[in-house]
């Protein structure tokens, strides 16, 4: 998993309410196992017609939020069915942080497992960073896991929590697996010590 330290790039604006892992990723995409390949088809009804072609007014196919790395979100971003597809596919598409006044809990674990940094953050805060990102490419904003600040792109800073084992894991690209690989030696002197005690096992 890619650590995250801290992010300095385009915030695409999304105020819309409710935003659930069917809208993120639909449901005929889940085929795959694979984490990659699936950027292009996120937010796939919103951006796309039925033949194809992206609808202009979508926030993404806009030329100053193509390249966008943060999303501002309306709130309980995340709901809705718990495929683990959703953060993949806002990763694959390049974004790394998703600020909102609330997620689902399901959606909200799955971004630390994956590299996504979930920030929620109180209602006049979500307005100002909205505002900020809504004036295009050039109001880059600038997420700093380890001091737990967002500046908006004129210099306004505000503080976000975060629980500090996941803070760990995503600063030093920990996964589950990476976690447990972390405590090898220790597991292989258990496995060694148990096969000398129990050698019949």
């Amino acid at each position: 998993m890619d650590k995250f330290t801290a992010l300095t790039g385009v915030a695409a604006p999304m105020p819309l309410v409710n935003i659930d892992t069917d809208m993120i990723i639909p449901k005929q995409f889940l085929k795959t196992i694979k984490r990659s390949g699936l950027g292009v088809n996120l937010f796939d009804e919103m951006r796309y017609t039925t033949d194809g072609k992206e609808i202009p007014d979508f926030v993404l196919n806009q030329p100053a939020y193509r390249k966008a790395e943060i999303i501002i979100a309306g709130d309980n971003f995340g709901c809705g069915s718990s495929r683990e597809h959703a953060p993949w596919a806002l990763l694959d598409f390049g974004i790394r942080c998703v600020i909102s006044t609330s997620f689902a809990d399901i959606f909200y674990n799955n971004c630390f497992k994956n590299g996504i940094l979930p920030i929620v953050m109180p209602r006049e805060v979500i307005d100002i960073l909205m505002a900020d990102a809504r004036r295009g490419a050039n109001a880059r904003q600038t997420v700093d896991l380890a001091a737990q600040t967002v500046t908006t792109s004129d210099g306004q800073v505000f503080v976000f929590d975060v629980d500090s084992h996941r803070k760990h894991c995503l600063i030093n690209g920990l996964d589950d697996i990476d976690l447990t690989l972390e405590k090898a030696a220790a597991i292989d002197g258990f496995e060694a010590r148990a096969a000398a005690l129990r050698p019949w096992a």
